[in-house]
Formats: C-alpha cells, structure tokens, sequence
C-alpha cells in the first residue's frame, strides 16, 4: 500500500474528502529540502487548477518541487479551491492578496515566500508546457546560469495566439529593447525559470507593475546576466478568458517608463504630466471656443477650460497613472468630486496666475500654459494623498 494511499484512508477516518487529492502524488520525503518553487499567479482561475497541479505532478515526480498559486482575491473562488487541494498535498501553497492585484507583483511575493534555490513562473492557463521544467532546471544548474527563458521564438509554435496577441507580443518585444542590457529573443515570456540567488540581488529593486516580470528583472539587474533560453510549443488556453486588455498594455509602458526615467523622476509624476498635458489639447481648445470667438470674457473662459481638463484628466489618471488603487464602480463619481475639490486649490492658483499674465499682456496661450505648469505639482501631491490613496486604505 502505497503513503498517497495511506494518507487517503487516514483522511477518510477523519471524515475529510480524499477526493481532493492527485492521484498518486508523492508525499514529501522526510528531511529533504524543496529544490524547485513553481510560483502561479491567478485571477479567475479556478477550473484550471486540478488539471494544472496533475500536470506539473507528473512532469516534476523525479524533483523536490512545491507549487504557489499567489491569487489576487479571485470572484470565482480559486484561493478557496486552492486550499482544499492544499488541505490533502502539501506540495501546494496558496497566497491570497486582497485589495491589489497585478501579474508581476504576485510573482515577485510568491518568490520570496518560498526557500528553494530555483524558481519557475508559469501561468495557470495550461498554455505554458510544464514537461519542459526538468530541462530547464538541469540547464540553469549545470550551466551556472541566472535565469532560463521558456522561448516561443526559437523554434516554438505561436500558433495559439491571435494575431493581436503576436504584433503586441513582437511590439513589447521591440520596446523593450530600449530598457534591456543583454540580448534574448523572447523579453514577453512569462513563463521562465530563476536562481533564487539572482532574484534576491534584484528584488528590491524591482517595480513590480503591470504583467511582465520578466522584463522588470532583466532591466533590473546591475550586472550582467546569463542566459539561457529553451524553445517550446505555446498552448491553447484550457479555462477562462485571457487577461491582455488596454490596462496591462498601459501598465508595460508604465514599466518601460520607469526603467527609463525613474532614476531622475517619479514615474507616476510624469505619468500625471502627461496627463496633463492630454487635458492641455482640451483646455485650450475650450479656451478658443469660448473666448477667442468671442462668447464670454477670458477670465470666465478660463475656468470652463480648466473645469473640462480636470474632467478628463481624472479619468484618464484613474485609468493610467494611479492604475494600482483606481477606482470602480459608484467610487469614480466619489472620486471625482475628490478630485475637484482637491484641486480647488490648484485651480485658483492657475486662474491667478493665467490671468495675471493676460492682464500684462502676454499672449493668453502663454498664460493658460503657464497657469497649468504652476499648478501641476500641487494637483499631483493632493491627488496621490487624497483621492486615491485613501481609496487604497480603504480596499
């Protein structure tokens, strides 16, 4: 009789359901140490889980392995399903995180839950092919490596993917060739595998937004990193609906941004200026419209202006600069009225300003522009305090 077997009877004694079980997956060896992590972000992913964790039971059955599904707080219960798998396999660990979600930044607290030497990030989707985990994990210990990449572009089939998904894929590629120090033919891989040594060097430095880990790591590192690169076959999704929408390709180049500027700037600042300056093509336009035709007096064309700026710039802040804590639901309208009030301030000050520099006449473009500038960073601070910061504490 084997110990799965055992332990099943023993379960079943004690009224628990040995159904949640794999089938015939081994049981820790005593005073042996974990060799491989497989950390698994999810979201809504549920109806992935068992056929996943049969998967990699049966690629992984000669390794030390644990799996760690690192959930952001999943509607369709997958923490939850996750821990009844976990009350019978103690090779499975579950993370829940509620109030902040992201890929990247699952993967980076997964990583530094677990204690073994190398890491593996896959996703739960079954598009990534777990058999290639033995490989990879052999390469990186007998080469001495930092990091193998699982590659669809060496001699892997992408066939799986849409062709939206490949010109985004080939796109992010040629992006992030501006930010990266080394040469690899697939930076939008998210499935690879990591000597925990690296990692430690490079986590504290690491941005952890939006959904390619990857790239943060690589563009992270101060040194440079060896490389190993294996080909695979990319799957057809087994459950659920891919994630790529416009938010995570804002957040990548949200990513390539700070790897760019976020040494000399605050990236999320810059993110605001350019926000700005979206609400500036609007304001100016409304300016135009109403006083410049003639319809009302400048003072009172400035303001409309500025009132229909702030509209489109806390819609397109809540979407793109404070991404991580944006809001949904009835809380827009909340924050919006948020937004303006905190904004009271800055825009008595741009109206000051501006019309101070109309009346010694300067150009009443130069004056507008130069009433926003004044006011960009107080708008900046109180709105990262107050609108949504605070909805950040309350999630």
């Amino acid at each position: 009789m084997t110990e799965q077997t055992q332990a099943k009877i023993m379960l079943a004694e004690r009224g628990a359901n040995p159904a949640v079980c794999l089938p015939e997956t081994p049981l820790p060896e005593a005073g042996l140490a974990v060799e491989l992590a497989v950390v698994v972000p999810t979201y809504n992913e549920r109806g992935n889980i068992r056929p996943l964790l049969a998967a990699l039971s049966d690629a992984l059955r000669d390794i030390r392995w644990e799996v760690i599904f690192v959930d952001d707080h999943s509607p369709d219960g997958t923490a939850e399903f996750v821990r009844q798998m976990a009350q019978t396999n103690p090779k499975v660990r579950v993370l829940e995180r509620i109030g902040r979600r992201g890929l990247s930044s699952a993967c980076i607290e997964g990583m530094l839950a677990t204690a073994a030497p190398y890491i593996a990030v896959l996703d739960a989707d079954l598009q990534h092919d777990e058999r290639l985990l033995p490989r990879m994990l052999q390469r990186i210990k007998l080469q001495r490596l930092d990091l193998v990449v699982a590659t669809r572009k060496l001699d892997g089939n992408t066939s799986a993917l849409s062709r939206r998904r490949i010109w985004l894929s080939n796109l992010g590629h040629r992006i992030s060739q501006f930010v990266l120090g080394c040469e690899i033919t697939d930076t939008m891989s998210g499935f690879f595998l990591i000597d925990r040594d690296f990692f430690a060097r490079v986590a504290p430095r690491l941005n952890g937004a939006g959904f390619k880990i990857l790239v943060d790591v690589l563009a992270t590192s101060d040194r440079p990193i060896s490389i190993g690169e294996e080909p695979y076959e990319f799957r057809k999704r087994h459950w659920g609906e891919s994630k790529l929408d416009f938010r995570v390709e804002a957040e990548y180049l949200y990513l390539i941004a700070d790897k760019l500027i976020g040494t000399v700037l605050p990236t999320r600042f810059v993110m605001f200026t350019l926000v700005g300056s979206s609400g500036l093509i609007l304001h100016l336009g409304v300016l135009f419209f109403l006083y410049y035709g003639g319809k009302t007096t400048f003072l009172a064309a400035q303001a409309a202006a500025t009132f229909a700026a702030m509209t489109l710039n806390f819609l397109l802040d809540n979407a793109l600069t404070f991404r991580d804590t944006r809001l949904r639901g009835w809380h827009i309208l909340s924050g919006l009225l948020t937004f303006y009030v905190a904004c009271s301030v800055g825009a008595l000050v741009n109206l000051s300003v501006a019309n101070s520099l109309f009346r010694s006449h300067i150009p009443w473009w130069v004056a507008a522009i130069s009433g926003l500038g004044v006011s960009s960073v107080w708008n900046y601070g109180v709105n990262a305090v107050f609108t949504w910061r605070r909805r950040q504490r309350q999630l």
